[in-house]
């Protein structure tokens, strides 16, 4: 079992900066890759935003490309994602997700509202 909670959303305006912090309950060394995944609304797709490899590697979906940072400490058991120059578009609530002991694992999320 993994508990993931995330923390660091609120509401900004177009242009700020927000840091998100994900905390597992468990050593994440183990784990292979996290997730930050959003949803824009209820209802919505989620979709990934990025993802970072047990090795390093770092992947992010094209439209946060440049502005958000993702990262990820082994000793701390924690993934974390910056983001800067945020848009309204990335308005939704952010979840970190890994898959582990062969399911997948999700946070309660954390809302980030970006305003005009």
């Amino acid at each position: 079992q993994v508990q993931l909670v995330e923390s660091g959303g609120g509401l900004v305006q177009a242009g700020g900066s927000l840091n998100l912090s994900c905390a597992a309950s468990r050593n994440i060394f183990g784990f292979g890759a996290m997730y930050w995944y959003r949803q824009a609304a209820p209802g919505k797709q989620r979709e990934w935003v990025g993802y970072i490899t047990r090795s390093g590697d770092i992947f992010y979906r094209g439209s946060v490309k440049g502005r958000f940072t993702m990262s990820r400490d082994n000793a701390k058991n924690a993934l974390y994602l910056q983001m800067s120059s945020l848009k309204v578009e990335d308005t939704g609530v952010y979840y970190c997700n890994v898959n582990t002991d062969g399911r997948d694992y999700w946070g309660q999320g954390t809302q980030v509202t970006v305003s005009s």
